[in-house]
């Protein structure tokens, strides 16, 4: 038999499974073999040619299958399959410690470092006269942010236009409740503040883009990347590509994480390890799919971590290599990494020698052509929804369809509501036949647009609205009473 690990956001497609146990001797039998025995993951991991997408990929062990041979990699009884899609040796110190001069008060301050072979002096002032630059001030730059700052990183630039809201106090410890409705980017400047007043902090509170990226990134020796989104992931890869900076990587999704160092002068970028994104919608945000508070602290340390070892020299950093972190299983696991000849930014015929738009290379339509598109889904706002409860909507023979997960439903629901989660809808379309129309909402209003999408487009059911705005705005515009999450 040969073990293969289902990934968090696969394992609604295999009830929950974290584990699948198939009897086969190669890679392709193998995953024949899952999605026989779990169909809803066909067209998660192969598109519709039958290839395996571009944003998953398949280790045996730690060996990427596309580096062996491929779908016919020979298997053995015993052997371990990981399913590893895209939620994103050794190198010379990064700066000169020369000019540069520590206080009495730093030796003060840094001297559990300076006492260390690895860093001693010498990697102090090099972390002094560092520049590293955050791209997020959220789960993951949250953490970095404030361990970087410890260490002495002399100039620490942080990108983020958000404010800061409750529910990320869960997670991004830089932020309190005193700083709740203030700018991310002022909130992440005071604590720094009041962890090294060594420390310079440069804000950018506007979003990063295609036209301001290169320049921003030339002025820093390290990117730490903190983003949220494919878009973003892939333009902080691109301008690291083609400023020649390291992109200190990092990336979680509910229980598990992913870190690694991607710097073309020594290695692969992240479009070696995944060319291509996930279509819109296949891979939930954390908003949408949750994570647990205390993931992002430990990859972002890792990154900070990373970064340390950059800009002094000191160690082997995760270059050439992918470490995944299962908190469930409390377990890391590590996978090598080569760089793709095919890879269109950084390979042998690069075909990438610029920036470029990333909404459309991730298929997300900006927000003017968002609302746009949103007309073309028949939508009900909630002021809609509660003169339509009012009268009853058994006069009307409608379904309220709630596609959340039960644990979002233990939250907050509406009663006249039918729990169904979108991974479970095609396996009742035979039950909205009696309907005449049904109605569909989540908690914002995401993935029961694509649910709607799918009943119109897929199944032919016409009378079918989006609830906008989800169970959010039934707490903000209805009902305030009810809990926001």
């Amino acid at each position: 038999m040969v073990q293969i690990r289902i990934p968090t956001p696969l394992r609604p497609f295999t009830g929950g499974a974290r584990v699948v146990d198939v009897d086969c001797n190669s890679v392709g039998a193998a995953l024949t073999a899952l999605t026989q025995q779990h169909p809803q993951l066909m067209p998660q991991i192969f598109d519709a040619e039958g290839k395996l997408r571009a944003f998953v990929n398949i280790y045996l062990d730690d060996e990427d299958v596309r580096h062996l041979q491929g779908m016919d990699t020979a298997v053995e009884d015993g052997a371990e399959l990981s399913i590893v899609p895209s939620v994103a040796g050794g190198a010379p110190p990064l700066t000169s410690p020369e000019g540069v001069a520590l206080s009495n008060d730093e030796v003060r301050r840094y001297s559990r470092h300076l006492i260390l072979p690895e860093v001693g002096v010498d990697g102090q002032k090099r972390l002094k006269a560092a520049k590293v630059l955050l791209v997020g001030a959220g789960g993951l730059g949250a953490p970095a942010a404030m361990y970087l700052a410890a260490a002495g990183v002399g100039t620490l630039g942080i990108v983020d236009f958000d404010v800061v809201d409750e529910s990320n106090l869960q997670r991004q410890i830089i932020h309190g409740q005193s700083t709740v409705g203030k700018s991310k980017m002022e909130s992440a400047r005071s604590r720094i503040a009041d962890i090294n007043p060594h420390v310079h902090v440069v804000g950018y509170e506007f979003a990063l883009n295609s036209a301001n990226a290169l320049e921003i990134f030339s002025q820093y020796d390290v990117i730490v990347d903190g983003t949220d989104n494919f878009q973003t992931r892939y333009l902080v890869n691109d301008a690291c590509v083609l400023t020649g900076k390291p992109n200190v990587y990092g990336s979680i999704f509910r229980f598990e994480g992913q870190a690694s160092v991607f710097w073309v002068q020594h290695g692969p970028c992240y479009r070696c390890l995944y060319p291509e994104p996930p279509p819109p919608g296949l891979v939930p945000s954390c908003a949408e799919g949750g994570v647990l508070g205390v993931l992002p602290g430990v990859i972002g340390v890792i990154q900070a971590t990373e970064a340390v070892k950059l800009i002094t020299g000191a160690g082997d950093p995760l270059i050439g290599r992918l470490m995944t972190y299962d908190a469930l299983d409390m377990r890391f696991r590590e996978m090598k990494l080569r760089r793709d000849p095919a890879c269109p930014i950084c390979g042998t015929n690069p075909t990438l020698h610029g920036l470029i738009d990333y909404d459309e290379f991730c298929g997300v339509k900006p927000a003017a052509a968002l609302q746009l598109d949103a007309r073309g889904i028949p939508e009900i706002t909630v002021q809609e929804l509660r003169e339509r409860l009012a009268t009853g909507l058994t006069s009307t023979n409608t379904l309220l369809l709630d596609v959340r997960e039960p644990n979002e439903w233990d939250i907050v629901h509406l009663d006249a509501a039918r729990l169904m989660p979108m991974r479970t809808v095609p396996e009742h379309i035979h039950e909205f036949a009696p309907y005449d129309e049904i109605l569909v909402h989540c908690r914002s209003g995401v993935r029961s647009a694509d649910i709607v999408r799918f009943l119109r487009d897929d199944v032919g059911l016409k009378n079918v609205k989006n609830v906008k705005g989800g169970i959010l705005a039934w707490a903000r515009e209805i009902d305030r009473s009810l809990p926001l999450y």
